[in-house]
């Protein structure tokens, strides 16, 4: 593993900007990084899978702005 595919992953340098960058840039929180994060990569590494876990989280931050902050199951 070289040190490019530990700080910048191909998956995550197919766009103009990183994902992480633009997380940092916009202050989101890990529910929301996580989102972009899934959703810019799919393409590129996990498919499929990456949707899922990408609504995983976006349910998860749905149930949180519903609940006004909680996200107990």
């Amino acid at each position: 593993m070289t040190a490019d595919s530990i700080n910048h992953p191909k998956h995550y340098t197919k766009g103009k900007i990183e994902p992480i960058d633009f997380i940092n840039a916009n202050d989101m929180d890990y529910l929301e990084g996580n989102i972009i994060k899934y959703i810019s990569r799919y393409k590129y590494k996990g498919g499929i899978e990456d949707l899922e876990k990408a609504g995983f989280y976006l349910k998860m931050l749905i149930q949180r702005e519903r609940s006004g902050g909680d996200i107990d199951e």
